[in-house]
């Protein structure tokens, strides 16, 4: 919140630091009253009735109306102004985030999770909706926070003003693993981010390496394509809402910020995904031997 990079964040920064000033120097104004008075043992200049007209009632009247007058006209340019580039479609799930990007040249719509890019200095609306109970989408930098809620979509219009990777929550709580579902929004140069989509629209290339290849056909002995996604070579079968991962060890972090992607990440995560977030709706293999996890580690390494 305190590092704002939308106008919309930079305005809601501005109006909450005006509230707590007002809110502190009449804070302090009315315990030098109290002070005097306790001190005097008697009211300071003025009967009882003349406190409670001006300091009860005219004063609050004043200066909460004031107030409601600066936050509004100060709120209304917060929803983002320019011609729209994209609309991306957030779900809340738990416990992670389903983002899907369509195209802007060709209407692919493109699935990822727990991640959101985005193209600096172009308007960029988030549709969020919710696959199961309520969550709320909050990204400090870019403003104030969004209730998810099943059946509706709510829409967040928003423009970053420089690069960065900015961490958001999940502000309402949702069950077990609440405090486990966090996302990253990137935000990168235009051109960057082209090319960025253009590599998230391919598919899944084929691993290459032999460690690889059987982590591939572990995937789908392991039925791991029953719930998820790997474009071009694992497509998922019977059940959904698990995250695609045809891309994944192209995001900054697996299992909704839990674990940097990096070495030993994917083969951790795997084997003890039951350890690192207890009640997630995917079971641990760490049942399987080092040549196999680290086959499936090598696999979705790959998967850039």
């Amino acid at each position: 919140m305190l590092n704002p990079s939308t106008a919309s964040a930079e305005t809601a920064l501005e109006v909450a630091v005006v509230l707590t000033i007002g809110a502190a120097v009449i804070f302090i104004g009315v315990m030098t009253v109290l002070g005097l008075v306790l001190a005097r043992r008697r009211l300071v200049r003025g009967s009882a009735w003349a406190w409670i007209a001006g300091g009860g009632i005219a004063f609050p009247v004043v200066v909460l109306s004031a107030l409601l007058i600066y936050s509004t006209a100060r709120g209304l340019p917060l929803r983002q102004s320019g011609d729209e580039y994209m609309v991306i479609e957030v779900s809340g799930v738990q416990w992670w985030w389903e983002v899907r990007y369509r195209h802007p040249a060709t209407g692919q719509v493109i699935r990822s999770a727990n991640e959101i890019r985005l193209p600096v200095g172009r308007t960029v609306t988030l549709g969020m909706t919710t696959a199961d109970v309520i969550h709320s989408f909050w990204v400090p930098a870019l403003g104030g926070k969004v209730d998810m809620v099943p059946g509706r979509v709510r829409h967040l219009r928003t423009k970053v003003s420089e690069p960065g990777v900015y961490r958001g929550v999940c502000a309402e709580y949702c069950g077990d693993q609440h405090a486990k579902m966090a996302l990253h929004v990137v935000a990168v140069a235009p051109d960057e981010f082209d090319r960025w989509l253009a590599g998230q629209s391919a598919p899944a290339t084929a691993p290459s390496d032999a460690a690889a290849r059987h982590g591939a056909r572990l995937f789908t002995e392991l039925r791991c394509n029953a719930c998820h996604t790997v474009r071009g070579i694992a497509e998922a079968q019977a059940l959904q809402g698990a995250p695609d991962l045809t891309h994944v060890a192209s995001r900054l972090y697996i299992g909704a910020g839990e674990l940097p992607v990096e070495a030993g990440s994917f083969s951790r995560w795997v084997a003890y995904i039951q350890h690192i977030k207890p009640g997630a709706r995917m079971p641990g293999f760490g049942h399987l031997d080092q040549q196999s996890l680290a086959a499936l580690a090598a696999f979705l390494d790959g998967l850039k």
